[in-house]
């Protein structure tokens, strides 16, 4: 009887590209397309924006790691977050970020994904995040803003909306119609 290793962080510094580490096992996700990176980009833009005036807190895009300790996951690495903890300088965020976001892929539809995503978004709760943003460039419900509070129920945005991530981010605002510019 064999038995698997469970991935370390460690070994999430050796891989090459974007990866979490759920379940015990490194898990690779792919690359974006054109229209999800841009509307992750602009909301990262909008974020630094807010960051600047806001003076608490720094954004990051996409990629980013952010090291967690819950049972079945030790790893974050969302499209777009916005993050409290200290800076590590060259090494992986500590703790979970406020704000996440999740930019729907071309893979990101269905009842596996579905179900992928909101374990996803329980687990984010689970490690502190405030609030998590599933964008869905392709439904006319483009924003559904879920709060930890109340994680059943989402805020709806859609276009002509401007969407908010509060609590965690008192007085920050990002038009929707911008994800389509």
């Amino acid at each position: 009887m064999s038995t698997k290793a469970e991935a370390t962080i460690e070994d999430l510094y050796a891989v090459s590209g974007k990866a979490e580490i759920v379940n015990g096992e490194i898990v690779l996700m792919s690359p974006t397309g054109h229209a999800p990176n841009r509307a992750a980009f602009k909301i990262a833009v909008s974020l630094y924006d807010y960051e600047r005036r806001d003076g608490r807190g720094r954004t990051y895009s996409d990629n980013a790691a952010f090291i967690v300790n819950l049972p079945n996951r030790k790893s974050f690495s969302p499209d777009v977050a916005f993050h409290l903890g200290a800076e590590t300088g060259m090494k992986f965020l500590e703790g979970a970020p406020v704000f996440a976001v999740e930019v729907r892929s071309e893979n990101d539809y269905g009842p596996k994904a579905e179900q992928a995503m909101d374990q996803k978004r329980s687990d984010y709760f689970a490690a502190g995040t405030k609030v998590v943003w599933d964008v869905d460039l392709l439904s006319p419900d483009v924003i559904r803003s879920y709060d930890a509070n109340n994680p059943d129920i989402p805020t709806i945005y859609r276009r002509g909306d401007i969407a908010k991530a509060e609590p965690a981010l008192p007085e920050w605002e990002f038009p929707v119609e911008d994800l389509f510019q």
